[in-house]
């Protein structure tokens, strides 16, 4: 499989004042981003701060999730993290069916009404 680099050098944009980072991609990838950047009509910096963006919010998303299904944070502290509003979150906690409330507070209020 061939190795194409695409040019994000850790260095400081002087235009746009930006970090810049160099990573090796496959060229299949590289195709991929070619197709995404005809389809948007976007040159290759956009396509890939895009990319990019699009990959650490739902990254965020699921870090959220994870941590709440798991108890070690609050719902609004998912919120939070997720990037997400409120009600965003909410819908995307049933869609999954994650169950964020422990057993025996459900079991508590169950018995009280």
């Amino acid at each position: 499989m061939e190795r194409r680099k695409i040019d994000l050098n850790m260095e400081k944009n002087q235009s746009k004042d930006m970090p810049v980072i160099s990573v090796g991609i496959p060229e299949e990838l590289k195709k991929e981003i070619e197709e995404f950047m005809r389809e948007e009509g976007l040159e290759e910096s956009a396509v890939l701060r895009k990319l990019l963006n699009m990959a650490i919010s739902e990254w965020k998303k699921e870090k959220a999730l994870k941590l709440l299904a798991e108890g070690k944070i609050s719902y609004m502290k998912a919120v939070e993290k997720s990037g997400m509003n409120v009600w965003d979150f909410a819908e995307m906690v049933k869609e999954r069916k994650i169950i964020w409330v422990k057993d025996e507070i459900i079991s508590d209020l169950n018995a009280r009404f």
